[in-house]
């Protein structure tokens, strides 16, 4: 049976994978779980239990090979294949997002953009060509798509995901501030911009509150 990992521990591998390529670009080949803590500010115990889950990767009085580690925490996360996307919502987070190149770094790949809006249709927006939502359906059979961007209205959101899992895409990364209720096996990623500034303010408000 396979492990469990826990969500908190895939939440920490994207920034292990950011930090280990910042180093392998800055040609250092190895690292020790204490030089790693003292970068990330997470305990030398944290990580290696972090990475324990995986096979552990490393060797006793040698550290981490830099490179090799980056390259198995990338598998894991799934970059060693292609991810082929689609954007649903040419408005400007929309178009943000499809002018981001770092993704195409690490093999996301937008194959198209769609809004309902006709004044849109045909704009260019970075190498794509907003479409209208009519298109998406024989879109994502031809571009084997399977992400697919969600940056429309909440009461647009769930319809939206509902033809986009019906067309065979088994991921969402939703930017609706809407709860999708998707069968089992389609992977959804929330993104709630308002709920992360609204973390921060409590945070803020909370280290204001301290005597000084």
């Amino acid at each position: 049976m396979e492990k469990e990992i826990s969500q908190a521990v895939i939440g920490r591998l994207p920034r292990y994978f950011r930090y280990l390529g910042e180093l392998k670009d800055n040609g250092v080949q190895r690292i020790s779980s204490q030089e790693l803590s003292s970068l990330m500010k997470v305990t030398a115990s944290q990580i290696r239990q972090d990475l324990n889950n995986f096979g552990g990767f490393g060797q006793q009085g040698y550290g981490y090979n830099v490179e090799y580690l980056y390259q198995e925490i990338g598998n894991i996360l799934g970059l060693n294949v292609e991810h082929h996307l689609i954007i649903i919502g040419a408005g400007n987070l929309g178009q943000a997002l499809a002018n981001y190149l770092n993704f195409e770094k690490r093999g996301f790949l937008f194959k198209g953009i769609f809004d309902c809006n006709p004044a849109l249709y045909g704009r260019k927006v970075s190498r794509l060509t907003v479409q209208p939502m009519e298109a998406v359906e024989s879109f994502i059979l031809e571009y084997q798509v399977d992400i697919a961007v969600l940056t429309i209205p909440n009461e647009s959101a769930v319809e939206g995901a509902d033809m986009l899992v019906k067309n065979g895409v088994k991921a969402i990364w939703n930017f609706a501030h809407v709860d999708l209720n998707v069968p089992e096996g389609i992977q959804v990623e929330n993104v709630h911009l308002s709920d992360s500034l609204m973390k921060l303010s409590y945070n803020l408000a909370k280290y204001n509150s301290q005597p000084t």
